[in-house]
């Protein structure tokens, strides 16, 4: 428990650091007013594409596709299972369907920073391998951000006409040519080939940029608005204990549940290391997305920054304390 207390207390610290100094910046005007624009539009266009690109080229190929397919399978239940708790939930906090904060709460309540958070805590417990693993596992939650999860952030009125096209923003894009990429070798090409180390390099250090220029964004945008009127919303506090507590609990017992089927019944034999990994995607804080994408688009969002804010605080004790009691249920930690 020490362990992964620590090994989350880093980055947390970090994106503080991050939210902190945007604050600081715009409230000495050294930010100005349309700063928040300006970076809501270079993570559009620029970083959120080469991250979601570098992530598929890199590990959406056949050889890991083939190797970890139980996991990837288990990692699309769990999205359907995320995605029913966020339906059921919803009216909870917001009745009009056709309201644009119903669509902040379906992104926080069904997708948690399992990039900048899960990542770096995956990284420290089962190392390169197991952090291999997880991406794959999580593949399907990555699709879903990129898909569904960028639609319902952008407002109504930004949308285009078709639903298809809808789908067809640039981090979508990129996603798509980096799995393109991954399954026809091309990523390999790309990564692995010294004379194209530039842009490896390239692809990387954008992708690398995220949590830094996405923490200045939220800080940005929590010096635009009234901390105490974001602070002081109770909705934000329910959906936070939601996304940390509640709906990863609910999830492990179904995806459990699910695995001790699939053994008593088709007696196919799965062990509980899924388990351990997805729980670094459905327990982590609300990611930055819902700053990012409604400010790049017009939309309103002082919401997603006080329900971001409220929820990394909140993670440094519910992760280890939540991961603590999965050891305890299902036994030690997998060694990867």
């Amino acid at each position: 428990m020490i362990e992964t207390f620590l090994a989350t207390l880093q980055p947390m610290l970090s994106l503080f650091v991050f939210i902190a100094l945007g604050f600081l910046l715009f409230k000495v005007k050294i930010i100005p007013e349309n700063g928040s624009k300006v970076l809501a539009k270079i993570l559009t266009y620029a970083i959120c594409p080469a991250l979601s690109f570098t992530s598929m080229a890199k590990n959406f190929t056949v050889d890991n596709l083939l190797q970890h397919f139980t996991n990837l399978i288990l990692g699309s239940i769990t999205v359907g299972v995320a995605l029913i708790i966020t339906l059921a939930l919803i009216g909870f906090f917001v009745k009009d369907k056709k309201a644009y904060e119903r669509g902040i709460y379906k992104y926080a309540l069904t997708i948690g920073n399992m990039g900048y958070v899960g990542d770096p805590v995956v990284l420290a417990l089962f190392g390169l391998e197991g952090l291999a693993f997880y991406k794959i596992a999580t593949l399907p939650f990555s699709i879903l951000i990129y898909t569904w999860g960028i639609n319902v952030l952008v407002p109504h009125g930004e949308q285009k006409q078709s639903f298809i096209k809808s789908f067809l923003n640039v981090p979508t894009i990129g996603m798509f040519i980096g799995m393109f990429a991954g399954l026809t070798g091309f990523g390999n090409l790309i990564f692995d080939t010294p004379g194209l180390k530039f842009l490896a390099d390239s692809l990387t250090g954008l992708g690398n940029c995220m949590g830094p220029i996405a923490m200045l964004l939220a800080g940005v945008t929590v010096a635009r608005f009234d901390v105490k009127k974001m602070l002081t919303n109770k909705k934000v506090y329910y959906a936070s204990i939601l996304r940390l507590i509640f709906i990863p609990s609910v999830i492990i017992a179904v995806m459990f549940g699910i695995i001790c089927l699939a053994n008593a019944l088709f007696g196919i034999n799965i062990d509980n290391s899924f388990l351990f990994l997805v729980f670094f995607a459905i327990a982590t804080p609300l990611g930055m997305n819902t700053i990012v994408f409604p400010e790049a688009y017009g939309g309103d969002p002082s919401t997603g920054a006080g329900m971001t804010i409220v929820s990394h605080t909140m993670c440094v004790i519910t992760i280890p304390l939540m991961y603590a009691l999965l050891t305890l249920l299902f036994g030690p930690a997998p060694i990867f």
